[in-house]
């Protein structure tokens, strides 16, 4: 990714011109616009017919595209924004691969799948310094070294649990900002948390990523050398996790 532009609702010029609202590091100064009109987005190509846009709001957004770059729109919480892509990055910015910790069974961890009763509503922060209600009718309590702690879960779909978590390895050894965690369904009130597969947020190698950080409740009090490790390389991105959510989030 090379860019990521917030869209105002009328006319949003695009092009290299210094005043279009979506930037392109080259070619026509105004290669066109993105029209938001009742929610929907229309291109109007400089030289063609305007088109609507599907979003990624309900799968795949459309793409338009111009030489090495291309754009489409994402929809985060009914706020529109043109996610620029450089298709010709591995020429320029090599990726340097990932590193993990060997694969460690203790890191397989069976916790207690525990309904909350009342459900808690937690105000989540995001690496733009937001704020995102997210409602948690469960929790994943575990122990470690003799010590119990709890994770609670940023979403459940029907297929998975996705956490989102600090550990005492963060900004060291692992990525500062926190990495996620998939699990599987809960069977019979237990749920498998293995940090073996814990893996680094896409805010992690780009800065025009929208990535959930991890809730104070949610900052184990020790360290998970297990899964992947800081990025390493000109693909990494240097960030530091937003405080202040009160309780406990792509």
């Amino acid at each position: 990714m090379a860019g990521l532009f917030w869209l105002e609702a009328g006319q949003n010029r695009v092009g290299s011109a210094p005043d279009s609202t979506v930037r392109l590091p080259d070619g026509p100064a105004h290669r066109g616009d993105l029209s938001v009109r009742d929610g929907s987005v229309f291109w109007q190509p400089f030289d063609g017919e305007e088109v609507e846009l599907q979003t990624d709001r309900l799968g795949q957004p459309a793409t338009v595209n111009h030489e090495n770059w291309s754009f489409f729109v994402v929809d985060r919480d009914n706020r529109l924004a043109a996610r620029l892509r450089d298709t010709d990055w591995a020429s320029k910015r090599p990726f340097a691969g990932l590193d993990t910790f060997d694969y460690a069974p203790g890191w397989r961890l069976s916790a207690d799948w525990q309904t909350l009763t009342p459900a808690l509503t937690m105000d989540v922060p995001t690496v733009t310094g937001e704020l995102k209600s997210v409602l948690v009718e469960h929790q994943a309590v575990f122990a470690v070294g003799g010590q119990s702690v709890a994770l609670l879960p940023m979403s459940v779909s029907d297929s998975e649990v996705f956490f989102v978590f600090r550990d005492r390895s963060s900004g060291k050894e692992t990525y500062g900002a926190g990495r996620f965690l998939k699990a599987n369904l809960a069977v019979d009130g237990k749920i498998t948390l293995d940090f073996n597969f814990a893996f680094n947020p896409p805010c992690a190698f780009t800065p025009f990523a929208l990535c959930p950080l991890p809730p104070p409740e949610n900052w184990l009090p020790f360290a998970v050398p297990a899964g992947e490790k800081k990025p390493a390389g000109p693909s990494a991105v240097t960030r530091q996790p937003v405080s202040g959510s009160t309780a406990p989030c792509e």
